[in-house]
């Protein structure tokens, strides 16, 4: 965290977290100059106070290395004017050749409300594409559908304070202790203060997973056949809200029906799913007795070729027993990125117009008429998936990116990667010049050089609907410009100025309100026509609320829950049950792939990296881009924990390090979706996906692709610190990470020691090198100073042995070293005590510390963080201290 000096600190700013769909609020509290201070905002409703540990290191992101700062075209810079005539001359070119839907734009869940709204109305209303996606389309797009599905809307009918009140939390596919830790530690809490039970439903057993008081690790694939299973208990059992069914909903009993067919009985469904048959009946037994349920789906559920069926058997459930729109029941789609909600809202998936309309004529007519829209598209265009197959086969011939990085989160990226070379046009609206996706190019490539968090302004919704306000508290670096008034400036070279005359984000929000309730008589879930006259004094000071939030009614205020009545978003006012189909994974395992792939997150990283890489807190916990494997699997095909194995698909491949763990069931492994070319050689998870998609949403399969796997050896294996990040020598597998004062990559070669002692000198021409060599044994370690100043530091060592850096990074990070620091440079031991590796990102706690206050009575998790801190803030690590405890201490550790 950047402290602020007292003579140059602004005022504390309210704003709001940048990762996931938590929304937490966050005060930043600029130094003046180019810093900030950071602390989690006690009075927002999402997190009270509480920040994870990305959320807590956001002071370390707000640097402006690998900024892009200024427009470029063909890789040459550019003024604005340069820039912004090749996107719309291009635009206008291409259309008039190829028609307007040749054209598509692919946006994302970070951009504001505002950003989203300008990008949606411009590409759908005035250049007249309807090829408008997101990356949402990969997060969240089949609990939309499942929702829609069942509700008529994409409404999430509970709130965060349902966690509070429930007395049963059930998590499925979401290693919330993880990836949304603000939100596992309010259901921690609940346990503590109500005993609330907590079942989790995963193939793996995440941190979240421990923490369980019952984990069902079922097979890959088969959610629905648990919950099909399910819906028949509650029918059998004579838990059915009889009443609530028949008055306010339709299709049960052809679901029931189909959910015999696949699960007829907790026997048959533990067959289903690979779970023992008392494992089952106990998660039903234990879902039938209580009336407080809530249900948290996320990625797991999701990012499946059958994701809405998924969504909808578990909502299914909920409405046979009346369990909706209640305190502390229902179900709760947990969002991924900030605004992946706004962007909902606004019209931002391929599938949606505007404002939860879709394409029927009258909703078309209305959207057209609003916007005064010459060009209003009239159906759906295509989802990411197709839209990046369709520049494949050169039906798409311009594509602007805005806010995402394709080329790695997409599955088969490889492929995407040689498909934009095809592009006539190819656009990125960006922050970060080196990002995978801005150094691309096609035929003709323009960067524009965006704001980021800190800089822009605007506005965000959460998971449980909440609006918030994220504000602007640093200057905007160089040439770089909001999202909106880039868009703007295109339209008006477009020939649309009239409709694009923004001057500023609360003029935006305005008019989105406003067409929320354009002829709106409540048969719309989504009205927040009560914010259409919003001055721009009040936008500035405007407090976080949940919509619907209608001009007039007892919803003004804002409405926690919905569907409480029974009245849904349906012609009829009726939920809908939705009869599933039977569970099967997209693609089959085979000799050649043997394994089912999954792909995801871990605790300190973030999407592709571009934001948390920059922090060393964050980068410390998991350093290199690994593949988890089950102990059976390890032993079958020649693993070693710590060693490398080569992971491959029928897309793609990639060479990573071995984390032998039984978390994860035998013939399944797990690869992170961090890495990215810009901070490994060979570690690009998503690459690997197939991405079969979900017949109904389009979202594409990233949890089940079928896949090899075999040990890769290398000669040796070292780290290389240096003060500014240095391009790895060809040959080497090599993952970059941020360290105190500069930059670290881990790497490994078929390069012995002698070659390493010359490869330096290459490095570091005409530097003091201070050596230790040891031929015979392959060691060799080197720190490199120019004028007295460490520089730099190397070791080397047979590649069986794994690199720990944790003493060279602490020498490292000091400024000034003294004859101590050089001798442990050399010999790799410390004089001191070490703090081992970060287990704690929040406070920066290592695992020597931790093992050290356990060795000196700390016997809870309570009396560790006294110790130590670790734990005390977000509580994401809490699950690896439990495990450093003796087993009687942690089995009795609240």
């Amino acid at each position: 965290m950047t402290q602020p000096s007292p003579a140059l600190a602004a005022p504390a700013v309210k704003t709001t977290c940048p990762y996931c769909g938590v929304g937490c609020g966050v005060l930043a509290t600029p130094d003046g100059q180019g810093g900030v201070a950071i602390a989690g905002d006690p009075e927002h409703p999402a997190n009270f106070g509480r920040l994870c540990s990305k959320g807590s290191a956001l002071g370390e992101t707000v640097d402006l290395q690998d900024r892009l700062l200024k427009p470029m075209v063909d890789g040459q810079v550019a003024s604005w004017e340069g820039a912004l005539g090749a996107v719309a001359g291009g635009l206008k070119r291409i259309a008039e050749r190829h028609g307007p839907d040749s054209i598509a734009f692919y946006l994302s869940g970070q951009l504001l409300t505002e950003d989203y709204y300008v990008a949606n109305k411009l590409a759908k209303g005035f250049v007249g594409t309807p090829h408008v996606d997101t990356n949402s389309r990969l997060c969240m797009s089949s609990a939309v559908a499942a929702h829609r599905r069942a509700f008529g809307s994409d409404t999430v009918p509970g709130c965060y304070e349902d966690l509070d009140e429930a007395d049963l939390i059930v998590l499925v596919g979401s290693n919330a202790a993880w990836c949304h830790p603000i939100l596992f530690r309010r259901m921690i809490d609940a346990r503590a203060k109500r005993g609330a039970k907590i079942v989790t439903i995963d193939p793996r057993r995440t941190q979240t997973g421990e923490e369980a008081d019952l984990h069902l690790g079922l097979m890959p694939g088969t959610d629905t056949a648990l919950f099909s299973g399910l819906l028949v208990h509650l029918a059998e059992a004579g838990r059915l809200d009889a009443r609530f069914v028949a008055e306010h909903t339709a299709g049960f009993d052809g679901a029931l029906e189909r959910a015999r067919q696949i699960a007829p009985s907790a026997e048959a469904t533990a067959q289903a799913t690979g779970l023992a048959t008392g494992d089952v009946q106990a998660f039903f037994d234990l879902f039938a007795a209580t009336q407080k349920v809530v249900t948290g789906f996320s990625q797991g559920v999701n990012q499946s070729a059958q994701g809405t069926d998924k969504g909808n058997a578990i909502i299914n459930c909920h409405l046979a027993t009346g369990r909706i729109g209640k305190p502390g029941m229902g179900p709760l789609s947990l969002t991924g990125q900030p605004n992946a909600m706004g962007g909902r809202e606004v019209g931002g998936l391929a599938n949606m117009l505007a404002a939860h309309m879709h394409f029927a004529p009258e909703e078309v007519d209305r959207v057209r008429r609003f916007w005064k829209a010459p060009n209003i598209i009239t159906g759906e265009g295509m989802k990411a998936v197709a839209l990046f197959e369709a520049i494949e086969r050169g039906k798409i011939k311009a594509l602007w990116v805005m806010g995402t990085n394709p080329l790695v989160s997409m599955p088969r990226a490889d492929r995407i990667r040689d498909a934009v070379r095809q592009l006539d046009l190819y656009v990125v609206s960006e922050a970060i010049a080196t990002s995978d996706s801005a150094c691309a190019a096609g035929k003709k490539t323009v960067l524009l050089p965006a704001l980021a968090w800190g800089e822009k302004d605007g506005t965000v919704t959460n998971s449980e609907r909440r609006i918030s306000r994220q504000r602007a508290f640093l200057k905007a670096p160089g040439e770089a410009r909001a999202d909106w008034a880039i868009m703007g400036d295109v339209a008006r070279r477009l020939g649309h100025g009239d409709a694009f005359a923004y001057r500023s984000a609360a003029e935006i929000f305005r008019e989105h309100a406003a067409l929320s309730a354009f002829e709106n008589d409540g048969a719309r879930d989504f009205d927040i026509g009560g914010l259409a006259d919003l001055s721009d004094r009040a936008y500035d000071g405007y407090l976080p609320a949940q919509w619907p939030l209608p001009k007039r009614g007892t919803e003004a205020k804002g409405r926690a829950r919905l569907f409480a009545d029974g009245r849904f978003f349906t012609f009829d006012r009726r939920a809908r049950f939705v009869a599933v189909q039977p569970p099967a994974l997209a693609q089959g395992v085979s000799p050649e792939r043997p394994l089912v792939l999954n792909t995801g997150r871990v605790r300190d990283h973030w999407h592709t990296m571009t934001r948390t890489g920059k922090s060393q807190r964050l980068s410390a916990h998991r350093a290199v881009p690994f593949v988890e494997v089950h102990p059976d699997d390890a032993a079958r095909f020649g693993l070693k924990d710590g060693g490398f194995a080569r992971v491959a698909s029928e897309v793609g491949t990639a060479i990573l390090e071995v984390t032998v763990t039984d978390g994860v069931r035998p013939g399944a492994i797990f690869v992170p979706m961090h890495w990215s070319d810009m901070t490994s050689s060979d570690g690009r998870g998503a690459a690997l996906a197939r991405g079969v998609t979900d017949p109904v949403s389009g979202q594409p399969e990233l949890k089940a692709t079928p896949a090899g796997i075999a040990p890769v050896a290398y000669r040796s294996r070292g780290y290389l610190l240096t003060r500014a990040p240095l391009a790895a020598p060809a040959g080497w597998w090599w993952a970059r990470a941020t360290v105190s004062g500069g930059s670290g990559l881990l790497f490994a070669t078929q390069e012995g020691s002698r070659e390493m002692a010359l490869a330096i000198r290459g490095m570091f021409p005409g530097q003091e090198l201070a050596e230790y060599v040891d031929h015979a044994r392959g060691l060799y370690r080197c720190a490199v100073y120019t004028e007295g100043r460490l520089v730099a530091a190397l070791s080397l060592a047979p590649g069986e042995s794994r690199p720990d850096w944790e003493l060279a990074k602490q020498v490292f990070s000091r400024g000034d070293i003294d004859a101590v620091d050089r001798r442990t440079l050399l010999s790799g031991r410390a004089a001191g005590a070490s703090a081992g590796p970060v287990v704690c990102a929040c406070h920066g706690v290592g695992l020597d510390v931790i093992t050290a206050c356990i060795a000196g009575g700390a016997g809870s998790v309570e009396a560790v963080g006294a110790a130590c801190k670790a734990g005390t803030n977000c509580g994401s690590c809490i699950p690896e201290i439990r495990k450093l405890l003796p087993g009687a201490l942690a089995r009795n550790a609240a």
